[in-house]
Order: C-alpha cells, then sequence, then structure tokens
C-alpha cells in the first residue's frame, strides 16, 4: 500500500522523505520548495503538507487530506474553495502546549509580583519599593481557549492555587485546574471576576474583534490582561484606550493586529505593558514533534484510520 504527498511550501522538512519511505515503503513523496513545483505535481496527490493556495487546490484533482504546517495559520489559509471542499484538514496543535503555557505564566507572575513596575525602576536606578502583590490563592483566572494550551495553562495556575474560570465552545466536561467551564456566550458575565484574563483562542470567523472595549469595561480596574493567542482577537486601539483609562491594570502581550508590531505605537511605552514579539511557542523539540504528527498521521491516512488534529474548516481550527 502507498499513496502520494506533495509537500509544499513554505514549510517543508528535508529529511521528511527519508523517515516517510521507513514508515511507509510505498510512499511517493514530492518535495516541492515553489508552488510552481507544487502545481506540476499535485494533480494526481492523495495528500498535501503545506499552504495549499486556491491556485493548487484546483489542480489538485484527487487530494483527500491537507497538513496544515501550524495551529493557527495566517489569515486566508482557509479559503473558501477549501472550506467548501469535501477534504479533510489537520494542524499541528498541541505540540505548543508546555511553552506557550510557561509563556503565559512568566507573564502572570510578573504581573503579581510586580515586575511590571520594578524593571522599568531598574532601569532609571530607582529604588521604590510598595506594589500590592497578588496572592494567587485568592485570584482568579478566566482562561478563553481552553485547548491543549489553556488545559495546560489551567493546571499550572491552579497549582498556584488559583480559581480557574474556562471559556469554551466546544468542551464538554472541564478539564483538571479548571473549576469552571462555560460557553464563550457567558464571557461577560465571568470577566468582572477576573484577575487575569488569558486569551489562547486561535483566529477564527468568532474569535476576530473577541476582545473591545465591551470586554476591557467589564473587566476589574485591577484586572491584568494577557494575549498570546492571535492578535486579531483583540482590537489594539480599544485595549490601548483602557489601559490609558485606568479601566484594566495592565496587558501581556505576544501577538498583535499588526506583525511586526510599529515602533512608534504607544503600546511600546505605556505603564504596565509587557511585551515579546511573537515567540510564546518557542522551545525545544518543536520540530521532533512537528516530525513525530506528521509521520503518524501519514500512516493512519495510509491505513485508512483517524487522523488526529483534524480541523473545523469552516471555524479555521
Amino acid at each position: 500500500m502507498g499513496f502520494k504527498l506533495v509537500i509544499c511550501p513554505p514549510n517543508y522538512q528535508e529529511e521528511w522523505p527519508d523517515k516517510l519511505k521507513e514508515a511507509i515503503p510505498d510512499i511517493d513523496v514530492q518535495l516541492c520548495s515553489t508552488v510552481g513545483e507544487a502545481m506540476e505535481v499535485i494533480g494526481d496527490a492523495d495528500a498535501a503538507f503545506g499552504d495549499i493556495v486556491p491556485e493548487l487546490l484546483e489542480r489538485a484533482g484527487n487530494l483527500k487530506w491537507i497538513a496544515c504546517p501550524q495551529a493557527g495559520p495566517h489569515a486566508g489559509y482557509y479559503h473558501q474553495a477549501l472550506i467548501d471542499s469535501d477534504l479533510v484538514v489537520t494542524n499541528t496543535r498541541e505540540i505548543y502546549n508546555d511553552h506557550i503555557s510557561a509563556h503565559i505564566m512568566s507573564f502572570l507572575l510578573a504581573f503579581a509580583r510586580g515586575l511590571h513596575v520594578y524593571i522599568p525602576q531598574q532601569l532609571e536606578s530607582n529604588w521604590s519599593q510598595g506594589y500590592d502583590t497578588i496572592y494567587l490563592p485568592q485570584a482568579t483566572a478566566v482562561i478563553v481557549g481552553v485547548g491543549g494550551i489553556g488545559a495546560e495553562t489551567a493546571r499550572l495556575c491552579a497549582e498556584f492555587g488559583m480559581t480557574v474560570i474556562g471559556v469554551d465552545p466546544r468542551l464538554d466536561h472541564a478539564p483538571k485546574g479548571v473549576a469552571e467551564l462555560v460557553r464563550p456566550d457567558d464571557l461577560a458575565s465571568v470577566l468582572p471576576r477576573a484577575d487575569f484574563v488569558i486569551v489562547t483562542v486561535p483566529e477564527t470567523p468568532e474569535t476576530q474583534g473577541m476582545f473591545a472595549a465591551a470586554q476591557f469595561k467589564a473587566m476589574k480596574n485591577t484586572a491584568f490582561f494577557i494575549n498570546i493567542g492571535r492578535g486579531a482577537t483583540v482590537e489594539l486601539d480599544d485595549l490601548v484606550d483602557a489601559l490609558r483609562t485606568g479601566e484594566i491594570a495592565g496587558a501581556g502581550l505576544d501577538v498583535f493586529e499588526i506583525e511586526p508590531l510599529p515602533d512608534t505605537h504607544p503600546l511600546w511605552s505605556m505603564p504596565g505593558v509587557l511585551i515579546t514579539p511573537h515567540v510564546a511557542g518557542d522551545g525545544p523539540y518543536l520540530q521532533e514533534r512537528r516530525t513525530e504528527l506528521f509521520i503518524d498521521n501519514c500512516v493512519r491516512f495510509n491505513e485508512g484510520r483517524q487522523l488526529r488534529n483534524v480541523v473545523d474548516k469552516a471555524n479555521w481550527f
């Protein structure tokens, strides 16, 4: 048994053909460095990895499965022709859980202990005490998006004694560490209870602009906002206004509506804001995990078994 696989740009790995042939001896792997190369060979392919743009999909007369290179790809990856097709799409969610949850906790602990205040003071050689620390066993985190990353973050928060409220549209029961689980329709009712609002959701039609003026107004003025999901989920102008007016106490941000964040943007110099340049997912073993997931799914596809990480195409995740 075997099948034809086309590995398209931008995320291809030169060692994958050899590894795939070890796992599936009869597989036909076409490794393409350009879209033009992929267009020449995708016509009779059974499966493809990469960014399958509309012109590629038009050429693919036999395609059944597409492996997306990311957990949350760029806007436009799920174009209408792909959404309307019968193709199965998988993604790489779950491989970043430990790295991103550690990044979230770095933001959270920094705010709890006042590092967002003391680091700027250090740069000015200013010895000033008095930050009112947040005692985590008495604090509440609202985690918006309780997939792999959100669930691991919830577990870590609970280990620090925090109360965790999860907001998720798909879960039927609360993961470990989540004391209360609600649907996105109930977000407004739980935001006023949060000391930390943590957003891990991908960009989807439902999450674009999910956090804007109304959501920030609903938060306590002592609460902190943390976003490591996708920049398109937050209206940055509204976030800036909320910070300026003191509607919220601060923000930890790894993703932005516009990336790179322009060097003239007010967020760079606002008190109470911690910024990292879209690096929350960085860490060791990602390539090994991505390879293991992809090869395992190729074996499953070859054997006609259920694939891992199947995407709801209409919702992009």
